[in-house]
């Protein structure tokens, strides 16, 4: 399954001062140019704690997928945008049985 952006989001909550919103702490890795190799970099953000029940020290996980390409078993290729299973084409998308591309004779997958 091929998807356009994923990304996991570790936050630690490390203020409450304001109602209805938590101050943030996000790490990631940023590749050094000179050094090529990866530091943690901190960045603090205000996010929106409707509900109030985030507390200082809490750690707060999000999963993101923005978008899916092609679902499991539905490949189509980008070149001649045909359904395919493998490197054999497929007569249709509802198919699961090969066409004969090349004038060979196709076997079955299964």
């Amino acid at each position: 399954m091929s998807i356009v952006r994923s990304s996991v989001h570790v936050k630690w909550i490390v203020g409450t001062a304001m109602q209805k919103m938590a101050k943030v702490r996000v790490t990631r890795l940023v590749l050094d140019p000179y050094l090529l190799k990866y530091f943690n970099k901190r960045k603090a953000y205000f996010a929106r704690d409707a509900l109030q029940q985030g507390t200082v020290g809490d750690i707060h996980v999000k999963h993101e997928l923005a978008e899916i390409i092609f679902k499991v078993g539905r490949v189509i290729d980008p070149v001649t945008v045909k359904p395919c299973a493998g490197t054999a084409y497929l007569k249709s998308p509802l198919s699961s049985e090969p066409t004969n591309v090349y004038g060979h004779v196709s076997v079955s997958l299964q």
